[in-house]
C-alpha cells in the first residue's frame, strides 16, 4: 500500500501526488472505499463504479440520507399545518355562532310573552292572531324597542285589514299601532271611524288626540282631551267591552296634562 506521504504518479492525470487522492483531479491514489455504498474503488477512479458517487466525497451517505428523508419531513409539516388550519376554521365558526337562546324578536310568536310554550297558531282565529300582534307591538313600544315596532307594525295592521269589517275595539287597535309607529294619517282615520258612530267614544277621542299631537296641532289636542274628560262618566256607564279591554289607556289619557 502507498504511504500517505509518498509521492506517486496519478494514474488518471499523470500528475505527481501524495495521500489518498490526487490534488489535481481528485482520483483515488489507493484502493479506497466509496463513502456512499462502501464498494472498493480502483486506484485512479474518479467515480464509484457501483453508485456513481464522486471518489473522495465525504459525508455523502449522511447527505443522501437527509435528502431521502426531506420529502417525508415536508409532507409531515404540511399535514400538521392542514390539521391546524381546519381546527382553526371550526373553532372560528363556533365562536361566530355561539350557542344561546333564540332571539325573542326573531318572529311574532317565537316566544309566549307571558312565559311557557309559544302559542299554537293553528288553534287561533285570525282575530286572535291580530290581537296577539297588537300585544307584541305595544310591548315593544313600552320597552322603547323602536326597531321591533317598525318590524311588526305593518304585519299587525295587515292582519287587522284582512279581518274585513272591524269593530270599535279593533279600529282602536289599528289606530294605536299606527300612532306608535308614526303613521298619523292612519291613526286619524281610525279615530274618525270610531267617532263617526259615537262622537263621544272614549277610545275614538284618545286616538284623535294622539293624531293631533303627532301633527303638532296643540289646539285640537287640547279640545279632544277636554271632550274626553267631559264624556268619561257617561261613556263608562255604558260598560262597553273595549273600555274594559283598554282601561289602562283610558286612565292614562284622562290623567294626562294637555298643553
Amino acid at each position: 500500500m502507498t504511504s500517505p506521504l509518498e509521492t506517486i504518479t496519478c494514474p488518471a492525470c499523470q500528475a505527481q501526488a501524495s495521500g489518498k487522492f490526487c490534488s489535481n483531479c481528485g482520483a483515488a491514489l489507493t484502493a479506497a472505499q466509496c463513502a456512499a455504498c462502501g464498494a472498493d474503488l480502483r486506484p485512479g477512479a474518479k467515480f464509484c463504479h457501483r453508485c456513481g458517487t464522486p471518489a473522495g466525497a465525504e459525508g455523502v451517505t449522511n447527505q443522501r440520507s437527509f435528502n431521502s428523508g426531506l420529502p417525508w419531513a415536508v409532507a409531515a409539516i404540511a399535514l400538521v399545518a392542514l390539521i391546524a388550519l381546519i381546527a382553526g376554521q371550526r373553532f372560528g365558526r363556533s365562536q361566530e355562532q355561539p350557542a344561546g337562546p333564540p332571539d325573542a324578536n326573531a318572529a311574532p310568536f317565537a316566544q309566549n310573552p307571558t312565559g311557557g310554550n309559544p302559542p299554537d297558531l293553528s288553534q287561533m282565529t285570525p282575530a286572535e292572531a291580530a290581537s296577539r300582534l297588537y300585544d307584541r307591538v305595544m310591548a315593544a313600544h313600552e320597552r322603547g324597542r323602536a326597531d321591533t315596532v317598525a318590524l311588526f307594525a305593518p304585519m299587525a295592521i295587515m292582519a287587522y285589514q284582512q279581518l274585513g269589517t272591524l269593530n270599535d275595539d279593533q279600529h282602536y287597535d289599528v289606530g294605536r299601532i299606527a300612532a306608535v309607529s308614526g303613521d298619523e294619517t292612519l291613526a286619524r282615520a281610525e279615530a274618525d271611524s270610531i267617532l263617526a258612530k259615537n262622537p263621544t267614544h272614549l277610545l275614538g277621542l284618545i286616538l284623535a288626540g294622539n293624531a293631533a299631537h303627532m301633527r303638532k296641532d296643540v289646539a285640537a289636542e287640547r279640545a279632544y282631551h277636554d271632550k274626553l274628560v267631559a264624556a268619561e262618566a257617561s261613556e263608562r256607564a255604558k260598560n262597553l267591552p273595549e273600555y274594559a279591554e283598554h282601561a289602562n289607556d283610558i286612565g292614562i289619557a284622562i290623567g294626562a296634562k294637555r298643553p
